[in-house]
């Protein structure tokens, strides 16, 4: 799938579900950070060497993939391609001096 087709694919979602009026630049925000949140927790307490079940990888992508489509709805409403956003920054990062070293 290509970012057009899921773009009209989860704004159908959203349309059909009549959601649009709670989609609004702060509450996506929110949700955005909420389901980073259950990212976060599906860590938490284990150990950083803690090789992932096959049930928690999959919840694992179910909720990237929910953190992802709060990120493209912003995308949406702030009328920008994620893609293109993405480059814009790798093309700032390019150019940044990156020293870890330096304490």
């Amino acid at each position: 799938m290509d970012y057009s087709e899921i773009h009209d694919e989860i704004i159908k979602f959203r349309n059909d579900r009549g959601w649009q009026k709670y989609h609004n630049l702060k509450d996506l925000a929110l949700s955005l950070n909420l389901e980073a949140s259950e990212v976060l927790e599906i860590f938490q307490w284990k150990d950083s060497d803690h090789e992932l079940s096959a049930e928690e990888r999959k919840h694992l992508e179910d909720e990237i993939a929910d953190t992802l489509i709060y990120a493209f709805y912003m995308c949406d409403k702030l009328g920008v391609n994620p893609y293109d956003i993405i480059q814009s920054k790798l093309n700032i990062n390019d150019h940044r001096k990156w020293n870890f070293d330096d304490k």
